[in-house]
C-alpha cells in the first residue's frame, strides 16, 4: 500500500493501493484506444486536449490544496504550478498542427516523396512530487497531441495528481487514451520494458535514470530522462546587483530549494563579493518560515523528514570542512517539533572539495564563493557531474552569450534562473540525463518518421 505522508505535519494524508493486478490490461486497452486516437486529425486531437486542460484547471481551489498537502508547498505559491500548466500546454497544442505537418520534397516528374510523422504508440510517463504537474504536463500534452496514448506514474507522495489528471480525461477525451498507475519501482520498470511502450518519460535521481535505460536494453525506444542537478549562477562585476540578489534568493530558495533548476551554487566576481553576500543574507531573513496552509508562510517544510535529515548532513559536514553558516535559526519562528521545517542557509567559505558543492542537495540552502575573473567562474561552473541550466548575471549580452558558449548546461540563462519558456528545448548534459521535452524539437522526439517514395507510373 502506498501512503502519503504530509510534511505539513508529518502524519498519513493519503493511501491508496498499488494497481499492479491491472497493468496487463492498462496496457492492452491503451494500445486499443492509440489505434484510434491517432487516426483523428491533429486539429480534432488540439480541441478534445483544450477540452481537458480547461477541466482540469477549473478544479483550482482543490487542486492546490493538495499540492500543498502532499508535497508542502506554501499554498499562496501552488497557483503558480497551474499558470505554468497552462502556459506550457497551451503552447505545445498551438504549434503541434505546424510541427506534424508532412515534409514534401522538391517535385520530380512522375514522382511524388514526402516524410510524415508517425506516433510512437504508447507514453508511459514517470513524474515526480517536486513540481507533480508541470513535470508531467511537459510530456503527457504533447504526447497526446501527437496522436499517442499516455500512461502516468506518479510520485507515491503525489497519488492525487495523477487522479486529478485521470478525472479530467475521463470527463473530456476517448476512453483509454489517459491512464494512471499507482505502482511500486519494480512494477514500473515492467512497463519500461514492455515491447509495447514506445516512449518513456523519466524525471527522478540519477541511479533510477540509469536503472530505467537499463530496462530499455530489450528494444529500440526513444527515452527522455531528467536527473540529477546542481545549477549554478555566476554574478559579474556589472551585475545589477540588488535585482541580482533578488532573484538568486528566489532561485535558491522558492519551493524550498526542491527544484530541479533551483540554483544551489553561487560564484560572484571578488570585487562585489561582500556587497553581494550582505544583500542575500538579508534578503534570506524576509522569508517566513511556518505552515504552508497558512496565506502569509512563503517558505514551507521540505517533503520528507529523510530530506531534511540528508540536508542537514551534507551541511554539517561542509562545516567540518571549514564553511561556515551565515543564517542564525534563533531569528526565525517556525513549528521546530517538525524536523523537516528547514531555515534557509547560506554557506560561505566554501570549495569544490565538499560535497554540498558537488552533489545534489535539494534543499533550502546554497553555497557561495568568490572567484577572480570570468574564466575562474566559467570553470567552477562546468566542473560538475551535472548540466541542466546555469545562469550568469550581466548587464552584457554579448559577453553572456560568449561566456554561454563556454558553459556546458542544458539551459543557459542571462539574469534569470528557475524558469521555463516551453519554447526552448528541456534538456540536460552529463547525469542530467537525455532526451528533450518541450518546444517544437519535442515533437521530433515523440513520432518517428516515415517516408514515402511514389513513382505514379512505371515507364
Amino acid at each position: 500500500m502506498i501512503q502519503t505522508i504530509t510534511p505539513v505535519d508529518n502524519t498519513v494524508y493519503v493511501e491508496r493501493e498499488y494497481n499492479s493486478k491491472i497493468i496487463e490490461e492498462t496496457i492492452s486497452n491503451s494500445v486499443i484506444a492509440q489505434n484510434e486516437w491517432k487516426s483523428l486529425k491533429v486539429d480534432e486531437r488540439v480541441d478534445l486536449l483544450k477540452k481537458f486542460v480547461a477541466d482540469f484547471l477549473s478544479k483550482e481551489k482543490q487542486i492546490i490544496e493538495e499540492i500543498t498537502m502532499q508535497m508542502g508547498r506554501p499554498i499562496s505559491q501552488a497557483l503558480s504550478e497551474l499558470k505554468g500548466f497552462k502556459e506550457r500546454a497551451d503552447y505545445m497544442l498551438s504549434i503541434v498542427d505546424d510541427k506534424l505537418q508532412d515534409i514534401y520534397l522538391p517535385e520530380k516528374e512522375n514522382f511524388k516523396n514526402y516524410i510524415k510523422r508517425i506516433p510512437l504508440g504508447v507514453s508511459f510517463i514517470i513524474a515526480p512530487w517536486n513540481y507533480p504537474y508541470l513535470t508531467s504536463v511537459n510530456s503527457i500534452i504533447p504526447s497526446l497531441a501527437a496522436g499517442n496514448s499516455v500512461i502516468l506514474k506518479h510520485s507515491a507522495q503525489t497519488p492525487l495528481c495523477a487522479e486529478q489528471l485521470y478525472k479530467s480525461a475521463k470527463k473530456t477525451l476517448p476512453k483509454n487514451i489517459f491512464n494512471y498507475l499507482h505502482l511500486n519501482h519494480n512494477d514500473s520498470l515492467k512497463i519500461v520494458s514492455d515491447n509495447r511502450i514506445g516512449f518513456v518519460s523519466f524525471t527522478g535521481s540519477v541511479k533510477a535514470g540509469y536503472e530505467v535505460q537499463k530496462a530499455t536494453i530489450n528494444k529500440f525506444i526513444s527515452i527522455a530522462l531528467e536527473l540529477g542537478g546542481k545549477d549554478p549562477a555566476y554574478v559579474r562585476h556589472d551585475a545589477d546587483l540588488e535585482n541580482t540578489v533578488e532573484n538568486l534568493v528566489d532561485g535558491s530558495f522558492f519551493n524550498s530549494g526542491q527544484s530541479c533548476c533551483g540554483i544551489e551554487r553561487i560564484y560572484v566576481d571578488k570585487k562585489i563579493y561582500k556587497d553581494f553576500l550582505e544583500l542575500f543574507v538579508e534578503k534570506t531573513y524576509s522569508y517566513k518560515l511556518d505552515n504552508p496552509l497558512k496565506e502569509s508562510t512563503n517558505l514551507g517544510p521540505v517533503v520528507k523528514l529523510s530530506s531534511a535529515e540528508f540536508i542537514t548532513d551534507q551541511m554539517n559536514l561542509a562545516v567540518k570542512q571549514g564553511a561556515k553558516m551565515m543564517i542564525d535559526d534563533s531569528k526565525f519562528n517556525y513549528p521546530k517539533e517538525h524536523k523537516n521545517y528547514m531555515v534557509p542557509q547560506v554557506l560561505t567559505d566554501v570549495n569544490h572539495e565538499m560535497k554540498f558543492m558537488m552533489e545534489e542537495t535539494f534543499g533550502p540552502c546554497v553555497g557561495i564563493m568568490p572567484v577572480d575573473n570570468d574564466k575562474e567562474g566559467v570553470n567552477l561552473m562546468n566542473d560538475s557531474p551535472y548540466g541542466l541550466t546555469a545562469s550568469l548575471w550581466t548587464k552584457d549580452i554579448g559577453v553572456a552569450e560568449k561566456l554561454g558558449n563556454e558553459i556546458n548546461t542544458g539551459t543557459l540563462f542571462m539574469n534569470r534562473c528557475d524558469y521555463l519558456d516551453p519554447g526552448l528545448s528541456w534538456t540536460g548534459v552529463k547525469e542530467t540525463g537525455k532526451g528533450c521535452s518541450l518546444s517544437e524539437i519535442a515533437y521530433e522526439h515523440l513520432t518517428k518518421p516515415k517516408s514515402f517514395h511514389l513513382r505514379k507510373q512505371l515507364k
